[in-house]
């Protein structure tokens, strides 16, 4: 309540005045506290609940008594409590009140519609449709990330992932001559699948992260932060035994020499590493469901690969079934604290059943519970359903993989094979807080949100599965406040992983300190120059409203200067890429014109 006091003079003691601009200032700044603890019905505590507040996009956990404090600007707020298992409790809280929440079980079972983010960095635009279609294929519409300001949100949430398939699926609309669906363009997958330069994490020790800042080239007062994560590599010889089931889609769509003949390739390639402790089978569906190969041991190769030579492709496509099927084989030959997945092959078109994205959704969180991985490896064009492999990927615990021709097999089932089926760390997702004194706006590249992630969003980030030995390259386009000599060496952020152990429950963390380490980018390391050139691809391919016109040429030039080695077929493939989208993109527009 303000008081105002009138005298004669219009004037005010230099003491009354110097008092009253002081409670002014108190009051515009003051801080609330909101603090409690959460506990179940039985009222015992509860640890690791996320609270998200929408109104700073922030996510906290509670402490091993329940109890949680955070601090806050205003004396209302509206905390939303999340547990997996639990009923979601949403809040309308005076912060000057001490809060007892209580979460019920059960109920998020019974409602299948709940929706996980990808990330905590975008705005909604609800004239997008969920689905983008593209002669005969399917995409989740994607929401790019917009630039934030640190006075408004000095921190973003992304899960974790390891999926590429959105690079080579881009490579085989090149290599077609044709363009590419700009909902097809996942920059995180892009960046995913190369290796820019991997490092061991410390023994012991789950990840390993670095940090780097310098220049953006296509904006000269922007900058650009790279952060490596990089996960731990597995000892093959001493993984504990797999319980494989691979899921053949062998539908008459299937019937095309770039899919069920390019799968069987596939597989016959991943079978050589199996071990004699391994288990096998194999579940088909093209016009009906069956065991194909009732489990057996991986030594028994020749076995194995004759099933595997034998598919043939016919009938329609009852996914929904083949998936119940092959998670209750997976589930009768389980192997307690060993490697449990299933790896689905399909081109996506399930016709029989539940088909749509949101009711294989709810299907495959029912049946991750099991604790039994996915792997997904989609192929074909025309009829490709990206967007229902994606979720499948995303939801059952599992990555996501499109295979293109028989090098791409290789590469995934051979020479990735403990990065692809060896799980390392799940539910991975990443926490990064900007010091808002040093850096004034920041913009996510990649870990966009689908569109239907926006509809009943219970505040959780969708966590990933991360893989032996595999490594992250995120990037942010960061305005800072001051000159790169004033910021250099201090503190500019932080960045927690979040993550728990492939056999536990319990949520652990992983806090980097980042400091603003700039160099001028053609002083960085060469392989960070070319992951420049493959967001900078991504970037012009999805005509982002926040990259300039920047040439072919231009992107060609950065990624050639910055291959160090003459034989790399993966980057010089890159470079034939991008001449190849200045031909079909340059050409087309004339056309147009």
């Amino acid at each position: 309540m303000l008081f105002f006091i009138f005298v004669k003079k219009p004037v005010l003691p230099k003491g009354l005045l110097t008092i009253l601009l002081l409670l002014i200032s108190v009051f515009s700044s003051a801080q609330y506290y909101i603090r409690g603890d959460v506990k179940d019905a039985n009222n015992e505590p509860l640890q690791n609940v996320k609270i998200y507040r929408p109104s700073t996009r922030s996510i906290y956990n509670s402490g091993m008594t329940g109890g949680f404090g955070i601090l806050s600007s205003a004396l209302y707020d509206s905390p939303i409590f999340t547990k997996e298992g639990y009923d979601t409790v949403r809040l309308r809280v005076k912060t000057d009140e001490y809060l007892r929440v209580v979460m019920a079980t059960d109920k998020r079972k019974k409602d299948p519609t709940l929706q996980k983010m990808i990330s905590f960095t975008t705005n909604g635009d609800e004239k997008l449709s969920s689905i983008s279609i593209y002669d005969g294929e399917t995409y989740s519409s994607i929401i790019e990330n917009n630039f934030v300001k640190t006075t408004n949100r000095a921190q973003t949430t992304f899960g974790l992932r390891i999926d590429k398939a959105s690079y080579s699926n881009i490579r085989r609309f090149i290599n077609q001559q044709m363009q590419v669906p700009p909902d097809a363009v996942r920059l995180d997958e892009m960046l995913n699948y190369f290796n820019f330069n991997y490092k061991e994490p410390d023994p012991g020790k789950t990840f390993c992260t670095e940090s780097q800042v310098t220049d953006c080239p296509w904006n000269q007062a922007h900058r650009l932060l790279f952060l490596n994560i990089s996960a731990r590599r597995l000892d093959l010889s001493k993984v504990l035994p797999s319980n494989f089931v691979f899921l053949i889609d062998v539908s008459g769509s299937m019937d095309f020499p770039n899919r069920l003949p390019l799968i069987k390739q596939a597989f016959k390639l991943f079978v050589e590493n199996l071990r004699p402790i391994d288990t096998v089978s194999i579940v088909t569906y093209g016009g009906t469901v069956g065991i194909w190969l009732t489990p057996t041991s991986g030594g028994n190769k020749d076995k194995i690969l004759k099933s595997i030579e034998e598919l043939n492709a016919s009938g329609d496509t009852p996914g929904e079934a083949a998936i119940r099927t092959a998670y209750q084989l997976a589930n009768n030959t389980f192997i307690k604290g060993g490697n449990n997945r299933i790896i689905l092959a399909t081109d996506g078109d399930f016709n029989i059943g539940q088909t749509s994205e949101k009711d294989l959704e709810e299907l495959i969180e029912k049946e991750k519970k099991s604790g039994i991985y996915l792997t997904c490896l989609g192929v074909g064009m025309g009829n490709y359903k990206d967007s229902k492999i994606e979720i499948l990927a995303k939801k059952g615990n599992g990555n996501f993989a499109y295979i293109d021709d028989i090098h791409e097999a290789e590469k995934v089932m051979v020479l990735q094979f403990t990065q692809t089926m060896y799980a390392v760390a799940r539910d991975v997702y990443v926490n990064v807080k900007f010091d808002s004194t040093a850096i004034r706006q920041y913009r996510l590249l990649g870990y966009d949100n689908r569109k239907s992630g926006f509809e009943n969003f219970i505040g959780e980030p969708e966590g990933g599965e991360i893989g032996s030995g595999a490594g992250n390259t995120i990037l942010f386009e960061l305005e800072p406040k001051v000159t790169d000599s004033a910021l250099q060496n201090s503190f500019v952020g932080s960045i927690t992983i979040h993550y728990k152990n492939t056999r536990d429950t319990s949520e652990l963390l992983k806090t980097y300190n980042c400091f603003y380490n700039y160099r001028p980018f053609d002083q960085v390391q060469k392989c960070l120059q070319f992951a420049t050139a493959v967001a900078m691809l991504g970037l012009k391919l999805r005509q982002s409203e926040y990259f300039p016109d920047v040439s072919w040429d231009t992107i060609k030039k950065i990624a050639s200067k910055s291959i160090e080695s003459p034989n790399d077929y993966l980057k010089n493939q890159f470079l034939t890429l991008t001449e190849n989208c200045k031909k079909i993109y340059g050409s087309r527009r004339r056309k147009n014109r």
